[in-house]
């Protein structure tokens, strides 16, 4: 990288905020970074501490700007074919990681075989996100810090959280809202067969594990968290029916016993999100929601243990072919949500069209639990992705910056319409693109 003694002009997102609102914010022309289709940031919450704002609304930088011409990988040449509609060259005519480089890096072992890690996650897999816990915030700390100084002013005793709380949603300045199937994940593509048609790759092998995964999907969705109960009774959030639960204690309670589903084939309850139908059945539905929110917390870093074995061994193997086929798609997502998530009042957040109960399944069986809280997770299903973004804005508030990553014309319309960064993901590529310009803490 050379440095560049002339003063450049830039647009920057904020990294910070004043502590007050001047209005809606003022619309500039738009900057092209990579995959962006556009940006369009509030001048007036922006402050960099090394340059100020001009007259004309452009970011004056002072500090030397790098010279990325060096990077051949991500010359301004290639992101060309990202401002157009639609992405019609295949990013690889082959795939170009060999089987046998896979299992290189990435060894099948048998459940009796399988190395102790620190994560207690026997099934995990390199690409696996397990992000550390976030550091309080600078204004929790210097509290914490106040209330150990003595009489003379001196620390007394300082010590560190070992588990430190997550910072409250007030707290969040940077909100990254991602869309999940052919975004972070490589699924119904590979039903339709347009990831092989794409990218030059088998197509009967494509669909042969679309098919595979997805009778993983629905099994451990109908299995093990309630979906022959809720599919007509689906919810945007998980929390969306806590209000009609009572508190009882689950762990002896009979859900296959209570009557949940006589009453709603006979009574025709389920009737959609917001609905509610009489007391007592509003109380085992929202039981059940508990309790898949309790499995979801205790396994999502630990999902073979909810599999149990054979599926744990066929999941692993499903997993490592799923790799070799897409190129490590899923690895390349995974960089990018770990950086994300290892900022401090930074936070991911997915909006996806997938029911919840199988989407919950996706997210479990795709080893992404880690990167996404239950809480953070919106079914888009009932509602639609600009009603969903909306009570993500109202959770985090109007100071935090949105950021979205998807594939779909739906999101990248909402994301123009709310005046929010959209980050178009057509290839892998793009994330490759996307975890360059988080390292660089351009995002």
């Amino acid at each position: 990288m050379r440095p560049c003694s002339q003063r450049s002009e830039v647009r920057i997102p904020p990294k910070t905020h004043l502590q007050h609102e001047r209005g809606p914010p003022s619309l500039q022309e738009p900057l092209f970074l990579g995959p962006f289709r556009f940006i369009q940031w509030d001048n007036s919450r922006s402050n960099i501490n090394s340059g100020s704002i001009s007259k004309d609304g452009y970011m004056n930088v002072l500090h030397p700007t790098p010279d990325f011409s060096a990077y051949s990988a991500y010359s301004q040449s290639q992101y060309s074919p990202y401002y157009s509609s639609h992405y019609n060259a295949p990013y690889l005519a082959a795939s170009n990681v060999s089987p046998s480089a896979m299992a290189a890096t990435i060894p099948y072992q048998h459940a009796e075989h399988l190395p102790v890690v620190t994560n207690h996650s026997p099934e995990s897999l390199p690409g696996d996100h397990h992000p550390s816990p976030s550091p309080p915030t600078p204004s929790k700390e210097q509290d914490g810090v106040r209330a150990r100084r003595g009489s003379d002013g001196k620390l007394r005793g300082r010590k560190r959280a070992s588990d430190p709380a997550p910072p409250l949603d007030s707290d969040i300045e940077r909100v990254f809202v991602w869309d999940l199937d052919e975004t972070i994940i490589i699924f119904h593509s590979l039903l339709t067969g347009t990831f092989a048609t794409r990218f030059g790759k088998d197509s009967a092998k494509s669909v042969s594990l679309g098919l595979w995964m997805e009778e993983m999907i629905f099994n451990l969705a109908d299995s093990r968290l309630f979906f022959n109960d809720l599919e007509e009774c689906d919810q945007v959030h998980i929390d969306d029916v806590a209000s009609d639960d009572n508190g009882q204690d689950l762990s002896t309670y009979n859900f296959g016993a209570d009557g949940f589903q006589t009453a709603a084939g006979s009574a025709a309850l389920c009737l959609g999100s917001g609905v509610h139908g009489g007391v007592d059945w509003m109380r085992k539905l929202a039981f059940r929601y508990r309790r898949v929110k309790e499995i979801y917390n205790t396994y999502k870093n630990n999902v073979g243990g909810l599999l149990g074995s054979p599926k744990r061994e066929e999941w692993l193997q499903l997993r490592r072919e799923l790799e070799v086929h897409t190129d490590l798609w899923l690895t390349q997502a995974l960089k990018a949500l770990a950086l994300i998530s290892s900022r401090p009042n930074c936070v991911n957040v997915l909006v996806t069209t997938t029911q919840l109960i199988p989407a919950l399944s996706k997210v479990l069986l795709y080893g992404l639990g880690a990167a996404f809280p239950v809480e953070n997770i919106y079914s888009a299903t009932k509602t639609g992705k600009e009603s969903c973004f909306e009570r993500v804005t109202q959770r985090f508030g109007r100071r935090a910056v949105y950021v979205v990553v998807g594939d779909g014309v739906e999101e990248e319309a909402v994301s123009k319409k709310k005046n929010m960064p959209f980050w178009r993901v057509s290839c892998r590529a793009d994330l490759e693109a996307l975890s360059h310009a988080l390292e660089l803490d351009y995002l």
